[in-house]
């Protein structure tokens, strides 16, 4: 698995705690054993929730640092444009960005740690979804 889109709820994880799978996830894109893909749309929804309230709390970034991080994650993606919307295939929402960033960038696999909202991607799609922990070992750092 080489190419993955990364559900939200990995990256808020990664940068809550320097100790969990998320964080290590982060880290494997950094040094460039996985291919971050994102499409706009799920780009602006990670600055979204990074800059909540609820979040800077926990993980202690300024806005300005929260900045610094995305531009930094920003150089290392490589861009979906989305060509075909599949909506709908998820009962949330919020998750067909990251669906249709999966499909319409021929990702590996999609990481999340809401494995149930994105079952419909292994079954109708063939795409591999799996928690940051189960990545880990399949990587094998």
């Amino acid at each position: 698995m080489r190419r993955v889109v990364i559900d939200t709820s990995v990256v808020v994880a990664g940068l809550r705690t320097r100790m969990g799978a998320g964080n290590a996830v982060l880290r494997l894109v950094a040094d460039r054993r996985l291919l971050l893909l994102a499409s706009p749309p799920l780009f602006l929804e990670y600055e979204d929730v990074l800059k909540r309230p609820e979040h800077q709390l926990v993980h202690g970034l300024t806005p300005d640092e929260v900045d610094e991080f995305l531009a930094e994650l920003a150089a290392l993606i490589e861009p979906v444009d989305v060509h075909f919307q599949w909506r709908p295939q998820s009962r949330d929402p919020n998750d067909e960005m990251v669906l249709e960033t999966a499909i319409n960038g021929h990702a590996d696999g999609l990481v999340t740690y809401n494995l149930a909202d994105f079952a419909v991607a292994w079954e109708r799609f063939g795409i591999p979804v799996v928690s940051p922990p189960e990545l880990l070992r399949k990587v094998k750092l």
